[in-house]
Order: C-alpha cells, then structure tokens, then sequence
C-alpha cells in the first residue's frame, strides 16, 4: 500500500508538469473532448513562462530532468513507446541529459574510502575533483600506485532513500493509470514502473555494474567491434567502482569526431555491429550506448563507459530477433510476419498476410536508399501505426533492445549521416542465421533434444526403481505397501531406451542428410 508521502510526491510531480504545460499541452487541445478540453483550459491559468517554450516532449524533457534520477529513467524508457505518444514526442524525451552540480570531492573521498573498507591512499596515488556528475553518481579521475590512470564511480550520498521514494509514487502512479485511463493500459503501466524500477535498483549497487562491465569486456573482444576498460576488482565495493580510464574523446564532444585520420562511415558500422554482436551472440548488450557513454579514437576505435544498465536475450528472444532483422534484410516480410507471430508479438486473431503486407510498406521504401535519403519520421510513423493497428504491446523483456536500438541508429546517424544501417547489420545477422539455423547446426540441436528425452525418461524410470521407504511394523497397510514395491530397471528397458535414442538421431539424420552432405563434401 502507498503511503501519503507518495501521494503527495505525485502532487508536486503533477504541479511542476502543469506548470510547464506538460500534464495537458495545449496542442492536445483539438484532439480532446470538450470535458477534458476544459480541464485542460484550467490548468493552464496556472502555467509559468515555460510553458511556452518547445514542444510537449521538450518541456515535459526539462521537468523530468528537474524531478531527479527516476523521472529521468521514465523518460528515457517513454522515449521508445512513439508508438503510443508519437514519433516526434519519442524523439524529444530521448535526448533528456541526466547532469546535475557534483557532490564535494572530500565527501566523495570519505564515501570511497568507507565503501572500501580501506584509507584511500592504501589503493590510490592521486584523486582528483569530478570530471562528471549525474543524479546517480559522480567520476573522478584517479591514479593507483603503479601508475595507471582509472575513472572511479561514487554513488552520491543518500541517494537509495531517494530513489525507493520515488520508486514507490512512480508504482503508485501506474496503479492509477491502469485503473482511471483504460487507453493507458496498452503501455502496461504496472510492468513499465516495475522494469524502470528494477533497472535503477541494479545501478544503485555499483557491483553489478562492475560484473556487467566484465562480462561485456569479454564479449566484445569476440569481434572488436567496441571495447571496454578493465574492472579493478580492489576498487570494487557497493557503492564505488573503478575502471581502467577511457582513452579518446566522448561523442558528445564536437571534437571527437574532428580528429585526425577519423573514418566516419567505419565508426558508425563498428557501433551498429558492435551492438547487435552482443545482443545476437551473447545474449548480454550494454543497454545505455547514448553519445557520452561512447569514447572513440582514430581511425574507428569505440569504448563504452558506464554499464549500470546491461539488457539480456534468451535463446528464443534472439532468435526472433535475428529471424526478423534477415527477413527485413531478404526482404521476406512474409517470413518477417510468421516471426512476430510465433513470438507472439502479434495477437494470433490478427490476419497474418495483412501484417505481412503492412511490414512491406514500411520496408520496401529503405532499400537502396542512404540514410540521409530516407525520411525517418515517416517511417516510424508508419512503424507505429502497424503496431496500434496489430495491437502489439509492450513487451517489459524486450523494452531494454527497443530503447538501445533506437539510441544506437540515432548514434550512428549523427556519426555519418550516409551511413547504410541495414548494409551494416548484414554481415552480423548473417552471420548469426548461417551459424544458428544451418542443417547442421539443426541436426545437433535435435540431438540434444533426444539426449534431453532419453536422460528424463532414464531418470523417470530410476526414480520409480528406488524401494519405498521401510514400512513402520505398526502400519496396518505394510504388506500392501511392500507387493507394491516398484521393481528394479530390466535389461530390456535399457535396451529400448537406447532403441529409442538411435531412432531420434536416425530421422533427424535422414531428414536434414540432403542439405547436409553438401557441407561434409566441402570438409577438408
């Protein structure tokens, strides 16, 4: 149950939304019943002057950037939902700057060094005022005693009081938008406010984003697509984080891109590949790849920084997602449509050939166009109709990839503007579906489903073999209890589990043997 508090946090958050006109906007008028238009009317007797200033995504942007860290991460999560508020809307939320003054460098040092456990000079030579400071956190640049440079991650002080606050009149606020707005329900406010909340609690525990980073590190160095720093483990704690320091400019840096011997077109596939790799190979992607968190260097070198958000693919979830790009890519929408049915992405009510032939009005007018040629608007305009008319929703396990795909494709767009995304996808998704969907692979997948129920049917009947526990002598039904006992497992059980095990790996053999012999022929 919510308490006051929550409520009357939701107050406050729905004053400063008023008072910029982002609660009702004025261009919202012509779409309204006159009941609510009127409603609308009022409120903004009550609007200050910036009111007036940008669009309703705008304005909403700059009061959540006020709000604090789970507004902001609100904001970012609506940035990817163009399909309910609009592409324009979308697109203004995602360009929301999370920065706030830093915390005194003295307190940052005696946070580090209680977090450790340890005088701060036991680990560090020099530590230095912040180089940046965000709702969450803020960074210092540090050297450790055998001379290397490190970006060290402090938590700021109080802040988890703040945010399970916040967190809690957020929970409070979807609870009441499923219950009085019926339109809303298609976001899914309540799996919404969980999976924001939920992500924040993992990046309030600077731990896991020291596992993250290491495991992303990893998988990265499979294709070098992107890099990452290295974890110093001795610098680890809850609240604290210390990575090797990230060489090159950010992004977000107008010089970055001015450097000497810098290839454009290659930095944008590298970020593009990079991200799917991850995604499709690994199952694990960095789910935060906006311009500040991305250092490069000439002539196409990428790092990435901050991995308070990791997102993860199960092996079906990558599936969908590598059949559906490659559809794309063939430009077999009708495949493309059997995918996000099978997925369930797409009510099974709906006509399968009508989805198909929708996708194929969004795709057809991208192929053999450069970005700069294609009007993005209008194509995700068409996108979000398809999905409002195919009643698709909101999938929480998915909103992660839909967030940094979209920040990913706006990244390499500004990196070069030319730059052919779905050419830069190729040889990744490819790749993937050569590996993942070959006869071969399919062959040993099979196998490892028969092994799969030969060893449960082998422990099925090893289970039914175990004797019952002793009768106790006062048991009245102990001799029914023994001419029950289950008999050991015969020879010939054995014998057809075995004929059971060869049978399935028979037909799996002779079902794939045409597509595969090609490929023993080609063996060395």
């Amino acid at each position: 149950m919510a308490g006051v508090s929550s409520y009357f946090r939701l107050l406050s958050v729905g004053w400063a939304l008023v008072r910029a006109d982002a609660l009702l906007p004025r261009e919202l008028d012509p779409a309204l019943p006159p009941g609510p238009r009127a409603l609308a009317g009022a409120l903004r007797l009550f609007a200050g002057g910036e009111a007036r200033k940008g669009r309703p995504g705008e304005r909403l942007a700059r009061v959540l950037e006020r709000l604090g860290p789970v507004s902001i991460k609100m904001g970012q999560f609506l940035s990817t939902r163009g399909d309910v508020f609009g592409a324009a809307f979308a697109d203004d939320l995602s360009h929301l700057k999370d920065r706030l003054p830093p915390f005194p460098t003295d307190a940052a040092r005696a946070e580090v060094a209680q977090a450790l456990g340890r005088p701060l000079e036991s680990l560090f030579e020099g530590f230095e005022a912040p180089v940046a400071a965000a709702s969450l956190a803020q960074a210092h640049p540090a050297r450790l005693a055998d001379g290397r440079k490190v970006a060290v991650k402090v938590l700021r002080p109080g802040i988890e009081k703040r945010v399970a606050a916040d967190v809690e009149a957020m929970a409070l606020a979807a609870r009441l938008a499923e219950s009085w707005a019926p339109p809303a329900r298609r976001l899914e406010p309540r799996a919404f406010a969980a999976t924001v909340g939920r992500a924040l609690e993992l990046e309030l525990d600077l731990r896991f984003e020291a596992a993250g980073a290491d495991e992303l590190r990893a998988a990265m160095a499979a294709d070098n697509y992107m890099s990452a720093p290295k974890v110093i483990w001795d610098g680890v704690a809850r609240r604290v984080l210390t990575l090797e320091w990230a060489e090159g400019l950010p992004l977000s840096d107008p010089a970055a891109l001015a450097q000497t011997g810098m290839d454009r077109r290659r930095l944008a596939d590298n970020v593009i590949r990079a991200f799917l790799a991850q995604a499709l190979d690994h199952g694990v992607f960095h789910a935060d790849l906006h311009e500040g968190n991305l250092f490069v260097a000439a002539p196409a070198e990428v790092m990435a920084v901050d991995f308070g958000i990791v997102g993860r693919l199960g092996p079906g979830e990558r599936r969908y997602l590598a059949e559906i790009l490659w559809g794309f890519l063939q430009r077999d929408y009708a495949r493309v449509a059997d995918v996000h049915f099978e997925a369930g992405y797409v009510p099974a009510r709906h006509d399968r050939a009508a989805f198909a032939q929708a996708l194929r009005a969004v795709g057809e007018p991208v192929f053999g166009r450069k970005a700069a040629d294609v009007s993005m608007g209008r194509l995700l305009a068409q996108l979000f109709e398809i999905t409002a008319l195919f009643d698709m929703r909101l999938r929480p396990e998915l909103v992660l990839l839909q967030k940094t795909m979209v920040t990913v494709e706006g990244v390499a767009r500004r990196i070069d503007p030319g730059s052919d995304i779905w050419a830069a996808a190729d040889p990744v998704v490819r790749r993937w579906i050569l590996r993942e969907l070959s006869p071969a692979n399919r062959v040993r997948s099979l196998a490892r489903d028969a092994r799969a129920v030969v060893g449960a049917l082998a422990r099925a009947a090893e289970a039914s073999a175990q004797p019952a526990p002793a009768p106790s002598p006062l048991d009245p039904a102990s001799d029914a209890t023994e001419a029950e006992e289950a008999a050991p497992v015969s020879p010939p059980f054995a014998f057809l589990l075995g004929v059971l095990s060869s049978a399935l790996l028979f037909l799996a053999f002779a079902y794939f043997a045409p597509q595969v012999a090609p490929l023993f022929a080609r063996a060395p």
